[in-house]
């Protein structure tokens, strides 16, 4: 892994010369590089984070860095780069003004610019951020906290009584703590006129010393700078040192604290924008927890360092309206996102009688603009202002996606790709191509260029375990050397996932690892790969394909399936009071003609259909080992 510390002899000014000359290198690589699939070379060299944006705040002073309403049914208020800036060289006076230097803090809450000016000021020379979900269970926070030895935390107010307690408890290293969402009157007091003076949202802080508020701490931050105070601005950021920890799992116990660097970050920073272009004018809709990397790097630190827009979503039952007023270039979800955006259109179709036209238009449109003639705007119009009319890009990422759902946004004029990262790489891996004859989205995504990639223990097939090198590859685990020691060998980042690479350095996955189904005669089954095949039958909402284990056997020797239906699409086909043998065989028809296609011991054998959710991670991902999940 690249380091750029050198020794403790070695003054600040010389190692930040070491900082600038790799990232300039970075650059330079890339622009040489004769890959035909990084096209894009308008990055430029940047060291850390800190550095990051305060160029981007000197580049794109007056460009809206930030939008949010500070509360519901207000106006988007916009934030430009030049006063981003200032507002955290403020908040990170303050924070260090309150002793929080060198300290680690985490963040949580909702995603909004409280959330990320905290991330900025905290990584941008106060201490280590440590982000924490805000799904977790009261025992798994605590346990966070005090495994990443915290000492302060920015939350939402919703938490207010949950950290009060676990401070005073004495169990953690507290100090202090701050409620982002309280008081922010201070900070809006230029517009205070607009406001209820006695709405809670924005009043009714805790001064006694036991709770701050983050809009306090910018006031405050703001006379300290007038008044000379420089220890934030002019911190010293060495690159390689730890910057994050970000905890992988949400189970106590098992939750392994992934140790990132500002290099690590960086190094995705300069890379991903070769393969898929963003402009200063874009403006990102924010729509996915920031405490994940997927949207921590790519819909929060992305955008500024291309001198682009953040625009936050209120909340998922506001998204039709917010899309509206913002009008937004690019979204980044994860599938079942982008696969519910692709239901409600097609249902809508379908309601209007509309749904046999569309697909007739899409199908000739797929060949027409293979010669650059687009013939379904004129149908497609209503479809896009869905999207506010100017959406652009749609990015998908933490699970795979069915291409052909990527390929329909892009049949009606939308950019539609996928990409593959994990948060042990800072995140991203690889990344489609934006123009569309080169894209693969049956593949995750073409190599970012710094990386490289090899294929271990390989099957008959070419399929083994994906393995990763480059400079975005995380530190270790935090505190946890021999976990660190079991995925990072000679340097190569053994992911986990299982695939293969082709000709052109385009990463397929097939499944994980530790998922696979071992039949009786020795078969590896990868359940990912048929919970894909599940997904294109339109009865089938979601689904879990699990090993079967018979009696006097010690392999999975039955493929079975646990499913859920789309109700609506059952009821087309059967009407509103259909029997559950109906259901069945249904079900059992498009399986079927699965089965047909598949080698005999791939063969789905047992269904089972659950009346229910799945139980799910926090990052909505089915939990593969509950056994309820196989139940009905």
């Amino acid at each position: 892994m690249t380091t750029n510390k050198g020794t403790k002899n070695d003054t600040f000014k010389e190692i930040k010369q070491r900082e600038i000359d790799h990232a300039i290198q970075v650059i330079d690589a890339i622009d040489k590089n004769p890959d035909p699939y990084l096209r894009y070379k308008t990055g430029r060299p940047i060291t850390d984070i800190k550095q990051m944006f305060e160029s981007s705040a000197f580049k794109y002073p007056d460009n809206i860095a930030f939008m949010q309403k500070f509360r519901k049914g207000e106006e988007y208020r916009e934030i430009k780069y030049k006063d981003a800036l200032e507002d955290v060289n403020a908040l990170g006076t303050a924070m260090i003004n309150r002793n929080l230097k060198g300290k680690r803090i985490s963040i949580i809450g909702e995603t909004n610019y409280q959330w990320e000016s905290t991330y900025l000021a905290t990584i941008g020379g106060v201490g280590i951020v440590v982000p924490l979900d805000k799904e977790l269970p009261e025992e798994d926070l605590k346990h966070l906290i005090q495994d990443a030895e915290v000492s302060a935390v920015f939350y939402g107010k919703k938490y207010d009584k949950l950290f009060k307690e676990m401070k005073a408890s004495g169990d953690t290293k507290l100090e202090v703590l701050v409620n982002m969402d309280k008081d922010l009157i201070l900070y809006l007091e230029d517009e205070q006129d607009i406001f209820n003076a006695d709405d809670d949202d924005l009043h009714n802080g805790d001064y006694s010393g036991e709770t701050l508020s983050w809009a306090q701490l910018i006031r405050e931050g703001r006379e300290l700078v007038s008044a000379g105070d420089r220890e934030f601005i002019d911190a010293e950021i060495i690159a390689d040192d730890m910057a994050v920890i970000l905890y992988t799992s949400g189970t106590t116990g098992f939750a392994k604290g992934v140790m990132l660097s500002n290099t690590n970050l960086c190094e995705n920073l300069m890379a991903a924008p070769t393969i898929l272009n963003v402009n200063s004018w874009d403006i990102f809709f924010s729509v996915l927890p920031v405490h994940h990397t997927y949207e921590c790097t790519c819909a929060f630190l992305m955008p500024l360092y291309k001198g682009a827009a953040i625009a936050y979503m209120e909340g998922l039952k506001y998204i039709t309206k917010n899309l509206q007023e913002v009008r937004p270039t690019m979204l980044l979800g994860v599938p079942v996102l982008i696969e519910t955006l692709y239901k409600r259109i097609w249902k809508s179709a379908r309601e209007s009688g509309k749904d046999q036209t569309l697909k007739k238009l899409l199908a000739i449109n797929h060949k027409t603009r293979k010669f650059g003639i687009d013939i379904s705007k004129p149908f497609t119009k209503d479809i896009l202002k869905v999207f506010g009319g100017r959406m652009r890009m749609l990015i998908s990422g933490g699970a795979a996606i069915n291409p052909e759902v990527l390929q329909f946004f892009n049949d009606i004029g939308i950019t539609a790709v996928q990409g593959y990262g994990l948060t042990e790489c800072s995140p991203m891996a690889a990344l489609n191509p934006d123009v569309e004859k080169d894209m693969r989205n049956a593949s995750v995504g073409h190599l970012l260029p710094g990386m490289e990639v090899k294929i271990i223990d390989k099957d008959e097939d070419g399929i083994g375990e994906i393995c990763l090198k480059g400079p975005n590859v995380m530190m270790g685990y935090y505190n946890n050397p021999s976990a660190t020691a079991e995925v990072i060998i000679d340097g190569w980042f053994h992911t986990g996932d299982l695939g293969y690479v082709d000709e052109d350095n385009f990463i397929y996955i097939t499944g994980r690892k530790k998922n696979v189904i071992i039949t009786d005669n020795g078969k590896n089954v990868f359940p990912e790969e048929l919970e894909y095949e599940l997904s294109k039958i339109p009865f089938i909402s979601e689904s879990m394909v699990w090993g079967a284990v018979e009696e006097g056997t010690s392999n999975s020797n039955t493929i079975a399936a646990t499913v859920t239906v789309d109700e609506e699409e059952i009821k087309l086909a059967l009407g509103d009071d259909y029997e559950m043998n109906e259901l069945e065989s249904l079900l059992w028809k498009e399986i079927d003609k699965l089965n047909e296609r598949l080698p005999f011991f791939k063969r789905i054998k047992k269904l089972v259909i659950r009346d229910r959710e799945f139980d799910k991670t926090t990052g909505k991902k089915i939990k593969r080992f509950v056994e309820d999940n196989k139940q009905g």
